[in-house]
């Protein structure tokens, strides 16, 4: 009986996936997700408590000594993509040893009466918990102060006496609340005084949160649009306005970018997310002025953050990932080896080969394992010569270099 439930459940859910990959991203977005986590996490904020659903691979109410490491996953626009955890834990190994995932699911008004939940379950407008703002019911609760929750709990030592690292990770519009959080996020800060680190994974966003209305140009540098675009500078792509309430006024652009340059952030980019009509938000001039894709936005946004670095003389604690042939698929850049180094801090996206050996045979674009490390050079750089056969590319790794999907230390 239980196989002939689980196929059942299986052909459903089958084709809930197939109908719904014919459906407009937006109809998708604004009909009940299928799914609701079963356990519960009670947020608290200055006007009242609520519920988001949440998912823990450990009990997490009770001490867990061996955990060293958790990762927070962020599902993307739709709600749906809430099982990425499940597949990192069967692909990533001993990787994953010592590893505790979270994973917390944001609902709205149509999942909450779809499924009958509780009144005090926290429920936002469709784009909203993605961008920060309050919750519409039952407290105006920020969706920022879900992942300070799940930070406080996860600093308390007398639940995870040896946690280490702490990983928070997002593809998609879950890439853009990632790295939103990361500027303007209190987490990390209100943890501070112990020896836990964060680490941030941005993957395939949309768009990217700037500092200024400066965006990039056809020549490679940096302009204000904000008299061609002006809501370039809204948030959640700017500063200038409509900042969420969870945001300390008054805002200052100026302070907020020289600490998010200090942190240890990953950028994972497909590089077959490069279709300029892949979603609707961004034939906007406010995501087109960033970039004609989602590839082509992040590796702007990267030169852009490692000139402000150089101009603050900050270190460069930034790095950019790239998955070979990937497109826009969850599983597929968490799964991958460059999506395992992000996530499990793997030096290099490949095992290095021995110095002074050189890889002359690019692996397969079809094949997932094929990913390269990269980061955009700044102008005084010397690029490095690419030759028949190799894919050479400056690496974030200092004193190394790219060669098809290996690094070479130099």
């Amino acid at each position: 009986m239980r196989f002939i439930h689980t196929a059942k459940l299986a052909l459903i859910l089958c084709a809930s996936f197939f109908h719904l990959a014919g459906a407009a991203e937006i109809d998708i977005v604004n009909s009940p997700v299928p799914v609701v986590l079963e356990d519960r996490l009670t947020v608290t904020g200055t006007s009242g408590a609520g519920e988001v659903p949440i998912r823990v691979s450990r009990d997490w109410r009770v001490e867990q000594a061996d955990i060293m490491r958790a990762v927070i996953i962020i599902h993307g626009w739709p709600r749906r993509d809430i099982d990425a955890d499940k597949d990192l834990q069967g692909r990533a190994g001993s990787l994953a040893a010592g590893t505790v995932f979270v994973t917390p699911q944001f609902l709205t008004e149509v999942d909450v009466q779809a499924h009958h939940l509780s009144p005090v379950t926290l429920r936002w407008k469709q784009r909203d918990w993605l961008q920060g703002y309050d919750a519409r019911s039952p407290a105006p609760i920020s969706a920022f102060s879900v992942i300070d929750q799940i930070f406080s709990h996860l600093a308390d030592r007398r639940l995870f006496p040896h946690l280490e690292d702490i990983v928070l990770a997002g593809h998609s519009a879950g890439g853009q609340f990632v790295q939103r959080y990361a500027v303007v996020g209190r987490g990390a800060q209100e943890i501070s005084a112990s020896p836990i680190r964060v680490r941030y994974v941005v993957a395939n966003p949309a768009a990217y949160l700037y500092f200024d209305d400066r965006r990039p140009q056809m020549d490679g540098s940096f302009a204000d649009v904000g008299a061609q675009c002006p809501t370039a500078g809204v948030w959640n792509n700017g500063l200038s306005s409509s900042v969420p309430s969870y945001v300390q006024k008054p805002v200052e652009a100026a302070a907020l970018e020289k600490a998010y340059l200090q942190r240890d952030v990953v950028y994972l980019l497909g590089t077959a997310d490069n279709d300029p009509n892949a979603d609707a938000v961004g034939q906007s001039c406010t995501y087109k002025s960033q970039g004609a894709t989602r590839l082509e936005r992040g590796h702007a946004y990267f030169r852009y953050l490692r000139a402000a670095a150089d101009a603050a003389h900050l270190p460069q604690r930034h790095r950019l990932f790239e998955v070979a042939g990937v497109a826009h698929r969850t599983f597929a850049m968490y799964h991958s080896s460059c999506g395992l180094a992000a996530i499990f801090d793997r030096p290099y996206c490949e095992p290095p080969l021995a110095p002074g050996r050189r890889m002359l045979n690019q692996v397969s674009p079809e094949k997932d394992s094929q990913q390269n490390i990269t980061s955009t050079p700044s102008a005084n750089t010397r690029m490095p010569t690419k030759t028949s056969g190799d894919s050479v590319l400056i690496s974030p790794v200092a004193g190394s270099q790219c060669v098809a999907d290996q690094c070479l230390a130099q």
